[in-house]
């Protein structure tokens, strides 16, 4: 049985198809991620995605019987089995930090989001875990327009979770670089306010070196400058969860790119602070 680690999040690891443990350096120990994108699809990508076999669409249907059997199987394995001591977890990380909606793509593009919402509250409940634990949604926020969404992340808010948004840049030509689509800031605005009026809302932003050089001093003006556009707009926004590159990219980029030093991020975080965000930060 392999070791669970921060540098490796293998979906495959615990043998299922929607449901994989993972060591989560933001959540802070074990996460229970559930992968709606089995496709390997997503309607971005992002040239530090560790994703191999990435390709551009959706998440396929989903077989909700079997999700829901296969996160019942894990969670009485980890609430009641052995499984701490298979995966050789340290005593300080045998807790369940987070289950999240995360995986291979974008998971709000799943035909059947709102219902694996539901599905996820249901197990929850069953196991007294909500309130216990965190549940979270990584999304890059650009299907936030469509209703059946919007249905679903306003029922993850009444399950206690909270969503972590994606912004790389707040400029047209880095999201471009960064995440490959053509989104101009102010469309990611706009979906940004939509979940935030939804569900508890973090802005996630990796920032790293692109051939050998961090991001310049435009590219962070515009980051602060939209940042301090949020707040004028009174978006309630959680703050910002800023983290840099732990695991390697599977995209044809990922010769250009190199983690930052933490000292960067950290210089960075101080200048988000000194706008009136809060900001925890990973290397």
């Amino acid at each position: 049985m392999p070791k669970l680690s921060i540098t490796d999040h293998d979906r495959g690891s615990a043998g299922m198809t929607y449901i994989y443990p993972v060591l989560s350096r933001r959540s802070g120990g074990l996460s229970i991620g559930v992968n709606l994108n089995t496709n390997q699809a997503c309607n971005w990508r992002c040239v530090y995605c560790e994703v191999p076999g990435l390709i551009r669409g959706s998440a396929p249907d989903v077989d909700l019987s079997l999700l829901e059997d296969e996160l019942r199987t894990l969670l009485k394995d980890v609430l009641q089995g052995d499984f701490f001591e298979r995966f050789e977890l340290p005593p300080r990380q045998r807790v369940i930090r987070a289950i999240t909606l995360s995986g291979n793509g974008e998971p709000t593009s799943c035909p059947a989001f709102g219902s694996v919402v539901g599905t996820i509250g249901q197990l929850c409940a069953e196991h007294c875990l909500l309130g216990q634990v965190k549940l979270v949604l990584i999304t890059n926020g650009t299907l936030m327009h469509k209703a059946e969404v919007q249905r679903g992340v306003a029922h993850w808010a009444e399950l206690g979770g909270e969503v972590w948004f994606k912004l790389d840049s707040a400029t047209q030509e880095g999201i471009q670089r960064i995440n490959q689509v053509h989104l101009s800031p102010e469309a990611v605005r706009n979906h940004l306010e939509i979940c935030t009026r939804l569900c508890p809302t973090w802005i996630q932003t990796c920032m790293f070196g692109f051939d050998g050089q961090p991001p310049s001093r435009e590219e962070e003006q515009a980051y602060l400058d939209f940042l301090a556009d949020l707040r004028r707009r009174d978006l309630p926004v959680e703050g910002v969860l800023l983290y840099g590159l732990a695991r390697p990219s599977m995209q044809k980029e990922a010769p250009r790119l190199s983690a930052l030093p933490r000292e960067w991020l950290e210089q960075m975080a101080q200048r988000i602070e000194a706008a009136g965000v809060r900001v925890r930060v990973n290397a």
